[in-house]
């Protein structure tokens, strides 16, 4: 988790400024990834809030602009594994509430991180009719090599949203997989939601 946490510091703040307004929900997916990421990237560059670091106004851009174009469900339960349907529907429930803030406090830590990175955004190669794609990018950094984005994305009606997210060829999913797993074995599910409890109120 720390390489996968120390990797993204910075081209993670990218992660969350791509799916933004509801009225861009029917484009492509890799239009909707380009179009929302500029809007939400020049937010992020002209704000003052963002830009001292206000962690109140970041969430609620995190909240407001990006939230709603991530699928919690599929990503908790590709987190969990085959642990998913194991836990009760309250405890389904709680999961993805908990695993929803995790990422939001440590996603909005990323988005203040936010250092003037590019993002180059690659041809989309999928079918026209798939309901399922990935989208690549890749953030340019100042100095250092650049950083390859993948969003495993879905389509739900006329919606695209996404499940994954690969930095560097390493998956959020994977990642957060192999510490559920490791925290179901030794406490079992309600150990695993305890323990999302108390990161996101600030404990260890």
């Amino acid at each position: 988790m720390q390489m996968f946490h120390t990797l993204t510091r910075g081209a993670l703040a990218l992660c969350f400024t791509l799916f933004a307004t509801a009225a861009l929900a029917q484009e492509a997916p890799d239009v909707l990834v380009k179009n929302v990421s500029q809007e939400v990237l020049g937010i992020i560059k002209s704000d003052p809030k963002v830009q001292a670091g206000d962690q109140a106004r970041i969430r609620e851009v995190v909240e407001t602009k990006l939230l709603p174009y991530f699928d919690f469900e599929r990503i908790t339960a590709l987190a969990m594994g085959r642990n998913w349907r194991q836990a009760s529907p309250e405890q389904q429930k709680q999961l993805v509430e908990q695993f929803r803030q995790l990422l939001v406090r440590t996603y909005s830590g990323a988005l203040a991180q936010y250092r003037n990175q590019t993002m180059d955004y690659k041809p989309l190669r999928a079918d026209p009719a798939a309901t399922e794609v990935t989208v690549r990018t890749e953030v340019v950094r100042q100095g250092q090599p650049p950083v390859q984005i993948d969003y495993s994305m879905a389509k739900t009606g006329n919606t695209w949203k996404a499940y994954d997210v690969i930095v560097g060829g390493v998956s959020l999913v994977t990642n957060y997989r192999d510490e559920f797993n490791e925290q179901i074995r030794s406490g079992g599910i309600d150990a695993l939601i305890k323990s999302l409890v108390a990161k996101n109120q600030g404990g260890k």
